[in-house]
């Protein structure tokens, strides 16, 4: 059973075993995670945005699913966003000293969990070490950490104030992302029906709106005396036979003073130096 100089092999030389499968570095998937855009993958530019899950998305990733939804690759991510409204632009701390150039030199080491964004609070990394949070009333990031040391109820970047149900945890776990798909979904059950609220209660007042003008028109008596109402009506005239031999429409009431000036029988035709437009002969006149 030996080899050429007397060396004897072992078991796992000559057996060929079935490979492992290879484990992508978690470290690595983090820096991914936090540096790409969920949708696209690519790197993450500003803007940048966050559903109500807690991804990140490049903007210009987001209205590209928006315009397009079947041909975007990794569109079941984000089939939830139904609109711009469902995501809400965040407010990053760049870090000073971020360098994002590429080493000049092969072989020189990189850094994967240097981050360009921090904490404004506590100065933290945002690479998937820390727990990173963002406020949907005003779209400021920070740390979980800065949170829990300093609790209040208006944001630590913005000094705006915000409810407990507006924090959302950036690239949570599957329990973390299970519980914020709840409250999303309550959310906009509530919105539904605070909406459909909304539109009976303005039916409800047109409605009644309507019917008291009516009650005004009809139901309301007027405080005026009759000789008032009786002056205040139109008047209606008897009409005027026109077939009658004694007709003038000089006397007729119906009929316009414009009209009137037509015809000789008008005080104006009267008066005239000359004669009529009709009767005018240039010979004799």
């Amino acid at each position: 059973m030996g080899c050429d100089g007397g060396t004897i092999p072992k078991r796992d030389e000559l057996v060929r075993t079935k490979r492992k499968r290879e484990r992508a570095d978690r470290s690595v998937q983090l820096a991914a995670k936090w540096r790409s855009c969920a949708i696209s993958t690519a790197k993450l530019v500003e803007p940048v945005v966050s559903c109500e899950l807690g991804r990140l998305y490049n903007k210009d990733a987001v209205i590209e699913y928006l315009l397009d939804r079947e041909s975007t690759p990794n569109g079941s991510l984000c089939a939830h966003i139904r609109s711009l409204k469902d995501v809400v632009t965040l407010r990053l701390t760049v870090k000073s000293d971020f360098n994002d150039k590429k080493p000049e030199i092969d072989g020189q080491y990189i850094d994967e969990h240097d981050s360009m964004y921090v904490c404004p609070v506590v100065g933290v990394e945002m690479n998937g070490k820390y727990k990173f949070c963002y406020i949907r009333s005003c779209g400021c990031v920070v740390s979980e950490r800065a949170l829990k040391e300093v609790k209040s109820d208006v944001c630590h970047k913005c000094n705006k104030e915000y409810a407990a149900e507006d924090v959302i945890v950036i690239n949570g776990s599957d329990e973390e992302v299970k519980e914020l798909e709840n409250r999303m979904n309550e959310r906009r059950l509530k919105a539904k029906e605070s909406k459909k609220s909304s539109r009976k209660r303005k039916a409800t007042e047109v409605e009644a709106t309507d019917g008291s003008q009516q009650t005004t028109a009809t139901d309301i008596p007027s405080t005026s005396s009759a000789s008032t109402a009786s002056a205040s009506a139109p008047k209606t005239s008897k009409p005027v036979d026109k077939s009658s031999k004694d007709y003038s429409v000089a006397k007729d009431p119906m009929v316009s003073e414009t009209y009137k000036s037509l015809f000789t029988s008008h005080k104006s035709a009267k008066n005239r130096p000359t004669a009529h437009w009709v009767t005018f002969n240039p010979c004799y006149n």
